[in-house]
């Protein structure tokens, strides 16, 4: 339930919104900022308003194609450059920004040795599932669901994995076949506020990170009005000391511990050979 005292604030006040997936899209600054500072990637803009990037291999796209059907960001690896996708993954212009952003920093920072630091034996490597994080916030699985889901405690969150044959096409070209996704709102399942999907070749270490940020409790600043109307009664707001900028980057880092986390290289030990990137259904 919000505070008594965010409701006497400004509408333009700085605030912290608890829960994250519950606190609108946010402002998509650092998910541009990764792509456009990462090294020897391509940009280009189309029609006034949307947004491409091409990794320097070519096997990574990136769209924030604004007045597509989704919005939001859809991003591609295809193995070939010039072949169809080994996996797409759909953010859609909903999507809180942390979700977005932690994927898309991950995807960049991996990408050099085709995510082999992020496969078993790589110095990044954890072993950490988006099922061992929903179940650390104690998301409850609904038994007998088709998909499979595990629901948030507030009810208000779903991450679902679907079950059964689908050809591997199928869900590349419709995003709703696809074999994982995110969603929350007053209904997640059947009306959510925002959804992502992940087909199914998909790196997993891509999916923890983003289930990560998904799942992470800590609040996230927003401006009072980039709230959702149908999310207030849903949410705990907390007014933000705009004379002490540190409470922000603190707030930042906070939220981003359990991201970071999955990615901490674990004890030095001797080096392993070079792992090879098992996130593609093509092998060479």
């Amino acid at each position: 339930m919000p505070s008594p005292d965010s409701l006497a604030l400004d509408p333009i006040s700085d605030v912290l919104v608890s829960p994250g997936y519950l606190a609108g899209p946010g402002d998509s600054r650092s998910i541009f900022n990764t792509l456009d500072s990462a090294p020897s990637w391509t940009k280009a803009i189309a029609f006034g308003a949307d947004t491409y990037y091409t990794s320097p291999c070519q096997r990574v796209r990136v769209a924030n194609a604004v007045e597509s059907f989704y919005g939001g960001w859809t991003i591609s690896y295809a193995e070939d450059p010039l072949g169809v996708p080994d996996w797409i993954t759909t953010f859609d212009r909903n999507t809180p920004h942390e979700i977005v952003a932690v994927f898309t920093k991950t995807l960049v920072d991996g990408l050099h040795d085709n995510f082999a630091d992020y496969l078993s034996g790589g110095r990044h490597y954890t072993g950490i599932s988006p099922a061992s994080l929903t179940a650390r916030h104690r998301w409850e699985p609904v038994h007998g669901s088709r998909p499979f889901r595990t629901v948030s405690p507030d009810g208000h969150a779903a991450y679902q994995m679907r079950v059964g044959w689908l050809h591997e096409y199928d869900e590349l070209l419709t995003p709703e076949k696809s074999t994982w996704r995110m969603s929350a709102g007053t209904d997640p399942v059947y009306a959510p506020s925002w959804q992502a999907f992940f087909s199914g070749y998909t790196p997993q270490h891509l999916i923890a990170a983003s289930t990560a940020a998904f799942t992470d409790p800590t609040p996230v600043p927003r401006a009072l009005d980039h709230i959702p109307d149908r999310h207030r009664s849903l949410v705990s707001v907390t007014p933000v000391d705009t004379t002490r900028p540190d409470r922000w980057a603190a707030a930042a880092l906070a939220r981003s511990t359990q991201a970071q986390a999955i990615h901490a290289p674990p004890p030095l030990a001797a080096p392993t050979p070079l792992a090879m990137h098992a996130g593609s259904r093509r092998q060479r």
